[in-house]
């Protein structure tokens, strides 16, 4: 049976956020390190965007696009050889956009310890098969962490409303040749 988008498109009110909790894991080879041996920062944050997105989708049950990436922390080098786990969850669902929280850690398989080393806070939009947004359910957290981080969201999703109205103002302030 083809896939169709209107296959995704059940009308839910709320989800749990462990519905859309998400993980994927890498192991870091040379092709995907600087010349110290480390991951590079970008090929973290398209592996960050990915089990992000995987969230995101899992929570619409729907297409989402990468809205903004923001407070990317990086903490600790990532080296060839590496076992790289992402962790990612809704932490908050709005209209049509959702923020989703990336972890970021490494495996040391021989003492089975992890060791955090980036985390990450993105926001999605979910969109029909024309590009446009579409509603999305609302997160139910239900652990004390969770219900924090449902909070906490709210108060970056300020944050943000705020530096983007300035960046808009400071563009249009700026006009078309703030280049030259």
């Amino acid at each position: 049976m083809p896939f169709t988008l209107e296959e995704m498109s059940e009308v839910v009110l709320a989800r749990t956020v462990s519905e859309s909790q998400s993980e994927r894991s890498e192991i870091i080879f040379p092709s995907d390190a600087n010349a110290l041996g480390n991951l590079f920062g970008g090929r973290l944050m398209q592996y960050i965007d990915l089990v992000g997105a995987m969230a995101a989708s899992r929570h619409a049950r729907a297409i989402t696009v990468t809205a903004s990436m923001d407070h990317l922390d990086f903490l600790a080098p990532v080296r060839v050889g590496d076992l790289l786990i992402l962790k990612s969850s809704v932490n908050r669902a709005y209209r049509t956009s959702m923020e989703v929280g990336v972890k970021a850690m490494v495996e040391d398989v021989r003492h089975n310890r992890m060791r955090h080393v980036s985390s990450a806070y993105l926001t999605y939009v979910a969109v029909d098969k024309d590009g446009g947004r579409i509603a999305v359910p609302q997160v139910i957290p239900e652990t004390e962490h969770q219900k924090r981080r449902y909070e906490d969201a709210g108060r970056r999703r300020e944050m943000r409303s705020g530096e983007t109205l300035r960046k808009k103002e400071m563009r249009a302030a700026l006009g078309d040749e703030w280049h030259i």
